[in-house]
């Protein structure tokens, strides 16, 4: 099967571009592909800007290959196949207005120089000519990113009122590349923080799942709190941030974690948030509370809220792996995220200075035979009811002892197990 391939991409971007100029048009690489180009990165997508508009677009490549999908924006999508994917081809423009502070209420068309002002920051201003190898700069955007700076284009309080989505964005571009904010785009951002709920759950996940996968979290959670959006987004996490010691191992979990999955990061994020909810014998089948709120409030899916809950619920019970009955730490790492809970406790356990025995256990345990780690089921539930037993409540709880006895080798065959469960008093099964 085809899948999306980036040289693919780059060389159908090439031939819209070389199209459009045959037909008379100026057209050009627009945006982030010009910004990760110039400073050594392979971009991921490909966006064309042009003085052709939209209805011009598609009677050039046919309303078979396009989608007119943004076209109130200036915006036709382009086909090109399951490797090349698809192109952004936008007609230059000015935007009229920004009533809802995230996007434009009417656009016309324009020049190149004047879509550039329009667009965030000078780094994501520039154009380029592939067919050249021009680079076409009317926002001083080259010098910014020799320079290592992330500054909106024109005037910052104006550019983040337009668009409250800006403020993620520039934390994120600036922790990545590893910049920093100019000193009145960070003002702006300042100024302007309380007003981030303007913006989706949607895309603020999807930014923080950006900024939280990134081996620069570190930096991008530092500035989020520096530029007052931390406490808008997390208002949980003030008593972390405003104590020293949480905060600082804190940052150091994240940090120790390098590349790991968007739910490990937040889980390591929230930890100390989390540990208000987690009573010692708190009931695993129910939420973790706040996690679960921030988890619904971003509107994450169902597996992440369900990872990082999990996660939070185990990375202490693997730290002490070596003080767990076999039974309870079986069914830990057999759990298809160990992996990330290894990371995340690991991760844990160098941020305290911890000795590392629970952890050095459970690896050790993983590297036993599959039918010694995971051995299947003596007996099912079914298998208990096909021998006469009647189900009710505490099938659960039986089963599980069941299950228990034989992890510990008290039970070796069906026959004992069915035996065991005929003669079962769950009133003798300690809570």
């Amino acid at each position: 099967m085809n899948q999306f391939d980036v040289n693919a991409a780059r060389e159908f971007s090439i031939q819209v571009i070389r199209r459009l100029k045959e037909k008379g048009h100026q057209a050009l690489w627009a945006g982030g592909c010009v910004r990760d180009q110039l400073v050594g990165r392979v971009p991921h997508d490909y966006d064309v800007a042009t003085d052709a508009e939209p209805k011009r677009i598609r009677e050039i490549f046919g309303h078979n290959r396009t989608l007119a999908i943004g076209e109130s924006f200036g915006v036709i999508t382009v086909l090109g196949g399951k490797k090349a994917g698809q192109i952004e081809v936008a007609t230059f423009r000015e935007d009229l207005g920004y009533t809802d502070g995230r996007r434009p209420d009417a656009v016309r068309f324009s020049s190149a120089e004047l879509d550039a002002q329009r667009r965030d920051f000078t780094i994501n201003g520039l154009f380029f000519d592939p067919l050249t190898n021009e680079t076409h700069d009317f926002v001083g955007g080259r010098k910014d990113l020799h320079d290592g700076l992330v500054r909106a284009i024109g005037n910052p309080n104006e550019r983040i009122a337009e668009d409250k989505l800006r403020m993620l964005h520039a934390v994120r571009f600036a922790s990545t590349f590893g910049f920093q904010l100019q000193q009145n785009t960070y003002n702006a951002v300042r100024r302007h923080s309380e007003s981030i709920h303007v913006v989706s759950a949607e895309r603020i996940a999807m930014e923080m799942r950006k900024m939280l996968v990134h081996t620069s979290r570190e930096q991008a959670v530092v500035m989020l709190r520096d530029v007052g959006l931390l406490s808008e987004l997390l208002p949980e996490l003030d008593n972390v941030a405003g104590h020293a010691l949480r905060w600082c191992e804190t940052m150091a979990v994240i940090r120790e974690l390098n590349q790991c999955s968007f739910s490990t990061a937040l889980a390591a994020l929230l930890r100390f948030t989390a540990l208000r909810g987690l009573a010692e014998n708190c009931d695993p089948r129910k939420v973790l509370e706040p996690v679960a709120s921030i988890c619904s409030r971003w509107k994450l899916t169902n597996a992440e809220t369900k990872d990082t809950q999990w996660l939070l619920r185990h990375e202490r019970l693997i730290r002490f792996a070596h003080q767990l009955p076999w039974p309870k730490l079986q069914r830990v790492l057999i759990d298809p995220r160990i992996d990330q809970l290894l990371q995340l406790a690991t991760a844990i356990n160098f941020a305290k200075g911890d000795l590392t025995a629970g952890i050095q256990l459970a690896k050790e345990k993983l590297r036993l035979p599959k039918k010694q780690l995971n051995p299947e089921l003596l007996v099912t539930g079914d298998d208990l009811i096909k021998s006469g037993l009647k189900p009710g409540k505490h099938f659960r709880q039986l089963l599980e002892e069941l299950r228990d006895r034989q992890l510990m080798g008290q039970l070796t065959s069906a026959a004992e197990a069915i035996d065991f469960a005929k003669n079962f008093d769950p009133a003798t099964i300690a809570e």
